[in-house]
């Protein structure tokens, strides 16, 4: 991979301890104590290197935080699509949970709203989580009574006031009880009579 302003390739080996590091800090110390110096040092790279590839801290926690999100939480499909929303959504909301992932989408959330930059990077990550959940409504292969992009809304509505307000849990069960809800308002199974 290389940088396309400057030419110059990068190092995958440099680049994941970058990542890994901006993640830990976030995590140990929160996100506002995160900086270009400290993510440097803590993976054992020149400040310069981090600056070549990055412009700021925002940007390397924000690349760091969609590679996890990628690997963590995007499930391989399955015949099962009520299986895969679940999967996907406990997977999800582990990260929503707990780890640097809940701090450092908070900051950068917080940070977007003065930097239209940084507003548009945390706009396309949100927008790939959207799109992934769509999907997996999409396979539910329901009736649905509400418009998709609604129900969207409604799961990951549910999670960020959670998150943000802290008055109860983003966890599996949590996962589970929105999945629930939201296999029957597709249609896709009738209560029990």
């Amino acid at each position: 991979m290389t940088d396309g302003s400057r030419g110059r390739p990068r190092s995958d080996e440099a680049r994941q301890a970058i990542l890994a590091a901006a993640l830990a800090l976030a995590e140990r110390d929160g996100y506002t104590a995160v900086t270009m110096k400290g993510i440097a040092e803590a993976a054992g790279v020149g400040r310069a290197t981090v600056y070549r590839w990055w412009p700021t801290r925002a940007a390397v926690l924000g690349e760091a935080l969609t590679e996890l999100s990628a690997r963590l939480a995007a499930p391989t499909p399955t015949d099962d699509p009520e299986a895969d929303l679940l999967t996907f959504l406990t997977a999800t909301f582990a990260m929503a949970e707990r780890g640097p992932s809940r701090t450092v989408l908070l900051g950068l959330t917080a940070d977007a709203q003065h930097d239209p930059g940084l507003g548009a990077a945390v706009a396309e990550l949100t927008a790939r989580r959207r799109a992934l959940l769509r999907g997996l409504l999409e396979r539910l292969d329901g009736e649905w009574n509400v418009p998709l992009e609604l129900v969207v809304d409604m799961v990951f509505g549910a999670m960020w006031y959670r998150m943000i307000d802290l008055h109860d849990r983003v966890d599996a069960t949590t996962a589970a009880e929105l999945c629930r809800a939201v296999t029957k308002l597709s249609g896709r199974h009738t209560e029990a009579t």
